[in-house]
C-alpha cells in the first residue's frame, strides 16, 4: 500500500478533531479558548542539575538523564542524587546528547547522539535503590541521522507494549516525507528493536512521518496517541497520532486544511510554545513548553481548549511527568545554552495533580 493510501486511510479519524480544532483557532492564530491560570504551589525534589533532559522511574526510583555530562543519575528521598553510570559513545554538541529515556522489564532504555548518528540502546537495571547499576549496552536501533539541532529524541513504551522513538528531520526537511528515512518520524520497535509485524510500512520501523522536530508522546486511558511538535518559525503543534499518518512537513506547517495531511488538534506561536515533554492524567494533557516558560494544559474532554500555568516562573520546561504517586513533576532546563540561569538550576519540581 502506498504512503499516500495509508495517510488517507487513518487521516479520516483525526479530521474531526482536526476540525474543530481550526474553528477554535480560526487558522490565524493561537489558542483563542488558552486561559493564563495560577498553578498549585510547587515543591523542589532536586536542583543542582546539568542540562538535564528527560525523568523516568524504575521501582519508584527516578532515572534523570543529562544531555551535556551524558549522566544516569538516580534521585534520593532527601534530594540528594548519585550517578549510576556515564553512557559510553555521546557527542553532546548544540541540541544533541544524552535524551530521551524510558525504562521497561527492569532495563533503561536511551537515546543519545553518537558520531554521526542518534540511536537507542538498553541496559538491565540491576541493585537496590541508592546503589543501581547498568549492564554493558545492547543495541535497539541505530543509524538515526542526527545534526547539531532536530534531533528528536523522546522514548516511550505505549500500552501495546511497543518502544515509541521520536525523531527530528535534523536538517533534512524533505527526509522527513523519505519512508526509507529514518529522520522526521515517530518509530514503533518492540524492545529488542524488531520491526512489529502489524506496523503500517512492512518491514519498517516508520509509525508516523512528515514531523520535524517532534520531542513529546503519551497516551490516554483510551490508548490514544498524542504528540508534540517544534515547528519552524509559524507554529508549534499538537498532534493525536495515527499508525501511517501523515503529518506534513515540511510541505505544511500547522492546520493546512489540506486533504493529504493530517491536521495538529493545536498550534500556537513558538514564542510561546516549543514544546517538549509531555504527559497524560486521566483528565489532561500536559505540555512542557521551553522558549514560551509554561505548562500548557489541555482537557481530554476538549483538545481546542486549554490553560497556561507558572508562565515565566520556572524558566524553560524540558520534561513533565507524572510520578509513581500520582503528583505531576516538572523538569527545568535553564542551563542547556538557551535559558537564563537561576540560583539552584536546573531543577525538578512537583505538585499535586488533584
Amino acid at each position: 500500500m502506498s504512503a499516500q493510501a495509508v495517510t488517507r486511510r487513518h487521516r479520516i479519524a483525526v479530521r474531526g478533531i482536526g476540525v474543530l480544532a481550526a474553528a477554535a483557532l480560526g487558522l490565524a492564530g493561537c489558542v483563542s479558548t488558552t486561559v493564563a491560570e495560577p498553578g498549585a504551589t510547587v515543591d523542589t525534589v532536586v536542583d543542582g542539575l546539568d542540562a538535564p533532559w528527560s525523568i523516568a522511574f524504575h521501582d519508584g526510583t527516578a532515572l534523570v538523564s543529562e544531555r551535556d555530562s551524558a549522566r544516569i543519575l538516580e534521585l534520593a528521598d532527601d534530594g540528594g542524587t548519585r550517578e549510576v553510570a556515564v553512557i559510553d559513545g555521546v557527542a553532546p554538541g548544540g541540541e544533541g546528547g544524552l535524551l530521551g529515556l524510558a525504562v521497561h522489564d527492569d532495563e533503561l532504555f536511551t537515546y543519545f547522539t553518537a558520531d554521526g548518528e542518534n540511536r537507542v540502546e538498553r541496559r538491565a537495571i540491576a541493585g537496590e535503590a541508592g546503589a543501581l547499576t547498568l549492564s554493558d549496552a545492547t543495541v535497539v536501533i541505530d543509524g538515526i541521522p542526527a545534526a547539531g539541532n532536530h534531533n528528536g529524541g523522546r522514548l516511550a513504551f505505549g500500552p501495546d507494549g511497543m518502544l515509541y522513538i521520536t525523531t527530528g528531520d535534523a536538517g533534512d526537511r524533505d527526509s522527513a516525507q523519505d519512508l526509507d528515512a529514518l529522520s522526521g518520524k515517530i518509530l514503533r520497535v518492540t524492545p529488542a528493536g524488531a520491526v512489529p509485524d502489524d506496523n503500517p510500512f512492512p518491514g519498517s520501523p516508520v509509525y508516523s512521518y512528515g514531523h520535524r522536530n517532534p520531542q513529546g508522546i503519551a497516551w490516554d486511558a483510551a490508548g490514544t496517541m498524542y504528540a508534540s511538535e517544534f515547528g519552524q518559525d509559524t507554529w508549534d503543534e499538537l498532534n493525536v497520532i495515527e499508525a501511517g499518518g501523515n503529518y506534513g512537513w515540511p510541505d505544511v506547517e500547522g492546520i493546512a486544511g489540506d486533504d493529504d495531511f493530517i491536521d495538529p488538534v493545536q498550534q500556537w506561536a513558538p514564542d510561546t510554545a516549543s514544546p517538549s515533554g509531555i504527559a497524560v492524567t486521566g483528565t489532561d494533557i500536559l505540555i512542557a513548553n521551553l522558549r514560551g516558560e509554561r505548562l500548557r494544559v489541555v482537557p481530554l474532554d476538549d483538545l481546542s481548549a486549554g490553560s497556561e500555568r507558572y508562565i515565566g516562573e520556572l524558566g524553560r520546561l524540558r520534561d513533565v511527568v507524572v510520578a509513581p504517586g500520582g503528583a505531576v513533576w516538572l523538569l527545568t532546563n535553564n542551563t542547556d545554552g538557551r535559558g537564563g540561569p537561576r540560583e539552584g538550576d536546573d531543577r525538578i519540581t512537583r505538585f499535586d495533580a488533584g
